[in-house]
């Protein structure tokens, strides 16, 4: 990925931040994943921590973990993501448990802190450019034994593969497939993502970082760009998406989804 892909990637999130608190980027189905994040990082690093948000959208998540008594720095390549994180923030009235730095993940080299744990939620890693670059960062800003958790747009989702086919859509349905910087469009403007399985995506942060844990997401209940479909069926997706988390973390099964969860610890 290059650098003219990723400003096209920080253009396009620009030109939603207005707005992307609302059916884009926070639906019920998005805050359903939310939970997800939140209570595994809530139950893998201390109560009081330090944490680095990497992608950090609006501040959703920086705003609840900083409720729950963390401290946190919240980053993002696009600036007016950062813009909307730092008027949450404000209005919340946490500056002295948030913070917001317009910082994106190939530039974690220009951070001199350090932290107990790394999130990451809803795939700004999948806009990476180097994984590996990523990794070592992680590695100098953790405390040893601190944690990453990462929500991450997998390779293998059943419902996209079905949905697009159905329509006869079968280029958009294989998007997932490809190797490489994936062209994605967003608002009329293109997102430049990778895909991946996740023991491959593991590979990347293998040298730093042993593997705990990793899980589905949206795997039996509908991705959250068909909240709609969602929104008419509501009673059968909710059962749905109890077998999400009955069964979200089986083998075979963790691979697939919308997006994954995985949890890594500094060696």
């Amino acid at each position: 990925m290059d650098d003219a892909q990723l400003l096209e990637t920080q253009r396009a999130f620009d030109s939603v931040a207005a707005d992307y608190d609302g059916p884009r980027g926070n639906n019920e189905l998005i805050q359903r994943m939310r939970l997800t994040m939140w209570d595994a990082v809530h139950s893998e690093v201390p109560a009081g921590a330090r944490l680095l948000d990497l992608g950090c959208g609006t501040g959703i998540d920086a705003i609840e973990f900083a409720q729950r008594g963390f401290h946190v720095v919240a980053t993002d390549w696009s600036p007016k993501m950062v813009e909307r994180t730092r008027a949450r923030i404000a209005a919340a009235g946490l500056q002295s448990r948030a913070t917001a730095a317009h910082l994106g993940v190939q530039q974690l080299d220009r951070l001199q802190d350090e932290f107990d744990g790394i999130y990451s939620n809803f795939g700004p890693l999948n806009c990476a450019p180097d994984l590996r670059a990523v990794s070592a960062e992680c590695a100098r800003l953790l405390r040893s034994g601190g944690t990453l958790v990462f929500s991450v747009m997998g390779r293998i989702c059943p419902w996209e593969l079905g949905h697009y086919a159905l329509r006869g859509r079968f280029r958009r349905a294989g998007v997932r497939a490809a190797r490489g910087a994936t062209a994605v469009g967003m608002n009329h403007h293109t997102i430049w993502t990778h895909y991946y399985l996740p023991r491959e995506f593991y590979r990347a942060f293998a040298e730093h970082f042993s593997l705990q844990s990793y899980r589905a997401l949206s795997l039996f209940m509908p991705p959250p760009y068909l909240v709609d479909y969602y929104r008419r069926r509501r009673r059968w997706c909710e059962r749905l998406g109890r077998l999400d988390d009955r069964l979200g973390a089986m083998p075979l099964l963790r691979d697939m989804g919308d997006h994954f969860l995985i949890v890594m610890r500094r060696r």
